[in-house]
């Protein structure tokens, strides 16, 4: 299974952000466990070292995000994922389409955020942590 790591989820593996952080750092050592590919794009890391940076200062959210990319395969967010983002009437917000075209591109068989609703318009799996934990990690542990 490839599973696509949005930004919020991210932010909240690198902040340990509460109430959703147990959830979001079960579901990336789930895949991880499990043999599963983790993809997300480097949009999704600069957002989250932002993050990070304003609460752990520049050499901790580098080391953080470091440590995080060594498990990501980064998914492409060209000029392809660009115009499909933008010809995609029905995508308003851009970088949710930047995101959901990257995963689209990469084949990720779902996309793993705390903002689902963003994602009205996907065709694929979209699921917060907590949903992706019961389907996945709780059916298989059967």
């Amino acid at each position: 299974m490839d599973v696509f790591i949005d930004a919020n989820i991210l932010v909240t593996v690198m902040n340990k952000e509460y109430p959703v952080y147990p959830n979001a750092a079960r579901v990336l050592s789930w895949v991880i466990d499990k043999g599963h590919k983790l993809y997300t794009t480097s949009l999704c890391l600069a957002i989250a070292y932002y993050f990070a940076e304003k609460k752990h200062g520049s050499k901790k959210a580098k080391e953080k995000i470091g440590l995080l990319a060594d498990y990501f395969h980064i998914a492409d967010c060209n000029k392809l994922e660009v115009t499909q983002a933008l010809q995609d009437k029905r995508v308003k917000d851009f970088e949710d389409g930047l995101e959901y075209y990257a995963a689209k591109n990469a084949f990720c068989d779902c996309i793993v955020t705390e903002d689902v609703n963003d994602y009205y318009f996907s065709v694929s799996a979209v699921l917060n942590s907590e949903n992706f934990l019961r389907k996945y990690a709780a059916s298989r542990s059967r």
